[in-house]
């Protein structure tokens, strides 16, 4: 499961959520047969690096199995891994979502039905899988970006309040940035802010600071 993308992955936090889920769909796939063992999906799972197998019958997936359907389910019942088949213990049927779904809706589908992974169909047949882990990795490679380049003097501002809910406490005052309007509830917070991202901007730094004395 830890295959190429199809994609090259955008830049920014809020590009990626909104762009399609084929930026971040992993390719490389464990299909079996339900018939096959626990302990087989096992092996696979280790040389390839992968939390689940997809359990097909007659060439069409009809379950999932994870590692930890494995841990729960065969070893911690004291079954034999190598007797016990991959249709017994899958779950089934195995969530799915089309191609033009974004990455943000996506994440919403796993959060709304308690899973960490979905599959990618189209016309029946399977391009892929994309797991939570994949996205928040993503989310966070792109973040840490943004911050390097804004320690290197960058105009960058880490908060994307497109794809930030962003929750105001009606008792603290609403500061915004005047770079990049990132909210803010306190001065100290804001100047904090601007001092890292936004330092040597121009006069409108100080301009901004004395209407908030």
């Amino acid at each position: 499961m830890q295959g190429q993308t199809s994609a090259a992955v955008p830049d920014n936090i809020n590009s990626l959520l909104s762009s399609p889920i084929g930026t971040v769909l992993t390719t490389d796939l464990i299909i079996l047969e339900g018939d096959k063992s626990a302990k087989d999906a096992y092996q696979f799972m280790e040389e390839k690096k992968a939390r689940c197998v997809l359990a097909s019958h007659k060439g069409e997936v009809v379950g999932i199995v994870s590692k930890t359907d494995i841990l729960f389910k065969v070893l911690s019942q004291d079954r034999n891994p190598a007797k016990v088949k991959l249709r017994e213990i899958m779950t089934s049927p195995v969530l799915a979502v089309e191609p033009n779904t974004t990455v943000k809706e996506a994440l919403s589908i796993m959060d709304k039905r308690h899973v960490r992974q979905v599959m990618v169909h189209a016309y029946s047949a399977v391009l892929g899988m994309v797991t939570r882990e994949s996205i928040y990795q993503k989310l966070e490679t792109i973040s840490v970006s943004s911050e390097d380049a804004a320690l290197q003097g960058m105009p960058v501002c880490i908060i994307d309040t497109r794809s930030i809910a962003y929750l105001k406490d009606a008792n603290k005052p609403n500061l915004k940035c005047p770079y990049c309007e990132s909210p803010f509830d306190t001065k100290e917070g804001l100047s904090k802010h601007i001092d890292r991202l936004h330092g040597g901007a121009g006069v409108l730094e100080g301009d901004v600071r004395q209407m908030f004395e």
